[in-house]
């Protein structure tokens, strides 16, 4: 310590080997340390957002290559997809077929046996570019009638799907002779569908703009 306190900075070249070697250590330690805070400790923080960066470049190259790669067989998804949905489009009723489409949904319950309580086709409720058609309807007759309409229903050229549907069983007409006793109800909700024509979309079409 006594060695220390004689140390006189304007004479370094004079001072011990062992003083030189520590004070260049210690002046290197201490540029390492302002380095590091000022320079390097930034440095560090963008490499780690830049390796961030990369690891997302990487996972999007990956996801647009597998595109890429897979490009022909979407292609050809998107065309099968393009004739299953005319096949169906072809399914749906136009605004003349309608009455016809209603016939033979009414038909397919008297042929297999039904009683109509109830058949109420209710208003249009247009859909993108069609219209949903619901047929409120109350029918009675047993399971098996009710199974063999579903299929007949099923078995139309148009599409018409079946909803709500609940069935409960019928009580006695007052214990008469030749009264029903397996009699059911069945209230269901039909809908059809009718495709809407050029002129139909056309006129929706300006509608929507000018309500915008």
């Amino acid at each position: 310590m006594a060695s220390l306190s004689e140390l006189d900075f304007n004479e370094v070249g004079e001072w011990p080997n062992v003083f030189k070697v520590l004070t260049i250590l210690i002046l290197c330690a201490i540029l390492l340390a302002v380095g590091y805070w000022f320079i390097i400790k930034d440095k560090r923080v963008d490499l780690a957002a830049l390796e961030q960066k990369e690891q997302t470049l990487k996972s999007e190259f990956e996801k647009k290559q597998g595109r890429a790669t897979n490009l022909d067989a979407y292609k050809a998804q998107l065309e099968e997809i393009k004739v299953v949905f005319g096949t169906m489009l072809q399914q749906l009723p136009g605004k003349s077929e309608v009455a016809d489409l209603l016939l033979d949904i009414s038909r397919a319950g008297q042929s297999n046996g039904l009683e109509f309580e109830l058949f109420k086709p209710e208003g249009e409720q247009p859909r993108d570019f069609y219209a949903e058609l619901p047929i409120s309807m109350q029918v009675t007759g047993d399971y098996h009638q009710f199974g063999e309409f579903v299929s007949s229903v099923a078995a139309l050229p148009r599409i018409v799907t079946l909803h709500d549907l609940t069935i409960e069983k019928l009580k006695p007409r007052g214990g008469k002779a030749g009264d029903k006793t397996d009699a059911m109800k069945m209230t269901v909700t039909a809908k059809t569908y009718r495709y809407f024509d050029d002129t139909e979309l056309a006129a929706i079409e300006e509608e929507a703009s000018a309500t915008q």
